[in-house]
């Protein structure tokens, strides 16, 4: 059984230390969330910053540690969000800053509850028969996600607005998958639905090969489809999200739908490379997102990047 027991009460490092962690573990990780990022305003772009921070953490356990200390240590996450949560943060930088952004947006802790059980899926080895157990995997890894960002950019249009967002983070995960494919092999993971994969003709021995054949390339084509779809339904709640966070989330969508565009470039090699969108890229992709949010009447206010460093 899982310690679900709070960490141990020790004093909290400052607010200002805690949200520079933050903030380097986003870029560190992600570029894309991180560029994203830039574009809220400075209190919410913090909170967004321990969001990602805390997120990152309980998967990097998952990734990263073996399967009994991986177990553990994941009680160990999930105790110190509750934590956190309940005011009560322990000593890690990234519990300082997620007790202060939950203490000042409406950030739901059953977002975090949902994204620990899809860390457990991935723990206890779960099988993906169809596609309705990839998109329940997406949606609690990642689609959640949308559920936590939401409440911090501030947003009306209620459920449907939710719904949006979490079909924007279901899109981002679903692009991690197919990115991630020759990656997770490794990890002895496979997120291909099993159904899906009979239906194309693509076999275990194929994926073990890193074979990319005309099968797996139809695979790889009907699942980026699906991303894409996610991605146009997602977007569609952006412009219900409130101030310079509509730019900040369009931003982000973008460059991360780009990766399927690199993806289908190199002919969906995803065993020997690894799908990305450099960094010019990603600032040229800047101007398409403003100028479709301003065709949707949603940019009717001065957008300022912050190029500043600090916290």
């Amino acid at each position: 059984m899982l310690n679900t027991a709070p960490p141990p009460a020790v004093p909290p490092r400052p607010l200002a230390e805690a949200v520079m962690h933050c903030r380097d573990v986003t870029r560190r990780h992600s570029q894309t969330f991180y560029l994203g990022s830039r574009f809220f305003p400075p209190r919410q772009r913090e909170a967004v910053w321990a969001v990602y921070a805390t997120c990152r953490a309980g998967d990097d356990i998952v990734d990263e540690r073996p399967g009994a200390q991986a177990r553990e240590q994941l009680g160990w996450w999930w105790a110190r969000v509750q934590a956190a949560f309940a005011g009560r943060p322990g000593p890690h930088p990234a519990d300082t800053a997620l007790a202060w952004a939950a203490a000042h947006w409406p950030v739901p802790l059953s977002a975090f509850e949902e994204l620990h059980e899809g860390l457990q899926m991935d723990l206890r080895g779960h099988r993906y028969h169809d596609l309705d157990d990839l998109t329940m995997y997406c949606r609690r890894v990642a689609g959640v996600v949308g559920f936590m960002i939401a409440p911090i950019c501030g947003y009306s249009g209620g459920a449907r607005t939710l719904h949006h967002a979490l079909l924007l983070g279901q899109a981002m995960q679903l692009t991690n998958i197919l990115r991630d494919v020759g990656e997770d092999l490794e990890r002895g993971r496979v997120y291909l639905p099993e159904t899906l994969r009979r239906e194309y003709g693509v076999t275990s021995a194929m994926l073990e090969a890193g074979r990319v054949t005309p099968e797996y390339r139809a695979l790889m084509r009907h699942l980026s489809g699906l991303a894409r779809a996610w991605y146009a339904e997602g977007r569609a709640g952006i412009p219900c999200l409130h101030g310079s966070a509509r730019l900040a989330v369009q931003t982000a969508a973008r460059s991360y739908e780009g990766i399927l565009d690199d993806l289908a470039r190199a002919g969906f090699d995803n065993f020997r490379r690894r799908a990305h969108v450099s960094g010019p890229r990603k600032l040229l992709m800047l101007p398409q997102a403003w100028w479709e949010l301003r065709g949707q009447g949603a940019v009717g206010y001065q957008v300022g990047y912050e190029k500043s460093e600090g916290p």
